[in-house]
């Protein structure tokens, strides 16, 4: 039995993951629950699963009788990164939103864990420090990838027998607005943007989305797990979200990993590494697919993709400033404070104002993350 510890219990990811638990009860345990501000589901969660430690990062709020004594409770910022090397877990999955899981991977590496990541900005603000600390691949992987996109490829590396790729293709739906004229996506409304048609995730990624950004992210997270150039990194619009990604090899081979858009088949990859369970979920039907359809994407509509190259043409903080300031524009979009449009605008514009900024130790990515935000929200005033 595996004991696991949820950082983001209450998200999409974390009650996927406690689905899992529920599955397999003899081979998973949970010994951690931490949410931000969902405290009612939090305690839920705390009296099914009973855990020896639960945490509340973004409020303070009266503990009901019943769970007073039944964990240790720990409230606050600093609560996420003790949770993260606090107790006996052998694994945390770190499924929470934004630069909090940066210092939440560091903790959970340096008390020896396992760590299940489907946090992107933990890769993407500090790739390098994360990397010098973890290994991917292999039957003692430290690192294991959660996302979908990168959990194929991961696993199509795995059935590499070790054969260098030449090309990893990441592959994305579109979003809503794959077919919109570029005018139209400028003005989109957040409904519109938490649209998306085939999966069903938090609202910063769904906004993500619609933008590409979160392929932008992707795109830095790739080139940090596998090691790889930025031209070896392809990105390919695949609207019905079966392949989630591939790989070519250097013959030409290339291996894609398929399946329905299930967000618990990546997380069970990740949580019982390297051994597969069998599962009575729902597989993939090839008959009853009509169409697998793969196209360019459209670098003018979606500029966020040509962006996360740029940044990787340099070795400084400028992954960390895009995440940062597209992390305070997605806030005031979904605060109805500018238009979708401005979004790339602002991310853009901080990145052009900031210019080179180290980003060689912890300190330095937090001071390139603050600055970021701070030129973004003076922009966005």
């Amino acid at each position: 039995m595996r004991t696991l510890s949820i950082l983001g219990s209450t998200g999409s990811i974390g009650r996927q993951t406690l689905e899992i638990v529920d599955m397999f009860p003899n081979h998973f345990k949970v010994e951690a629950l931490c949410a931000r501000q969902n405290s009612q589901l939090l305690f839920e969660q705390v009296r099914r699963y009973q855990p020896k430690y639960a945490a509340l990062t973004g409020c303070e709020v009266t503990i009901p009788k019943d769970l007073k004594k039944s964990c240790e409770w720990l409230f606050g910022d600093a609560a996420l990164e003790t949770l993260a090397g606090v107790g006996t877990a052998q694994d945390v999955m770190v499924s929470v939103s934004g630069m909090v899981g940066l210092r939440a991977v560091l903790a959970a590496r340096q008390a020896g864990r396992r760590v299940l990541l489907a946090n992107k900005e933990a890769l993407v603000a500090g790739g390098s420090l994360v990397m010098s600390q973890c290994e991917v691949g292999g039957h003692q992987a430290t690192l294991l990838p959660v996302d979908s996109e990168h959990s194929a490829i991961f696993q199509c590396l795995n059935a590499s027998q070790g054969n260098p790729f030449r090309k990893l293709i990441l592959t994305a739906s579109g979003g809503p607005f794959r077919n919109w004229d570029i005018k139209k996506i400028k003005t989109a409304t957040i409904e519109q943007a938490l649209n998306h048609p085939n999966w069903s995730m938090g609202s910063k990624i769904s906004i993500d989305s619609a933008s590409m950004f979160n392929k932008a992210l992707e795109i830095i997270e790739a080139k940090w797990l596998f090691s790889a150039d930025p031209e070896q990194i392809e990105v390919v619009v695949h609207p019905q979200s079966i392949v989630h990604s591939c790989v070519e090899f250097e013959d030409g081979t290339v291996l894609a990993q398929m399946g329905l858009p299930d967000m618990r088949l990546p997380i069970l990859y990740a949580m019982n590494y390297p051994t597969r369970l069998k599962t009575q979920m729902k597989t993939l039907d090839l008959t009853a697919i009509k169409d697998l359809s793969f196209e360019a994407p459209d670098l003018e509509r979606f500029p966020a993709i040509s962006l996360a190259y740029q940044t990787l043409q340099t070795n400084d903080a400028s992954s960390c400033i895009l995440n940062a300031a597209n992390e305070e524009a997605v806030a005031m979009f979904l605060k109805d404070e500018i238009k979708f449009g401005q979004i790339y605008y602002i991310v853009e514009n901080t990145l052009q104002r900031l210019g080179s900024q180290r980003a060689d130790t912890l300190e330095e990515v937090e001071y390139a993350d603050a600055i970021a935000r701070r030129t973004a929200k003076r922009m966005i005033q």
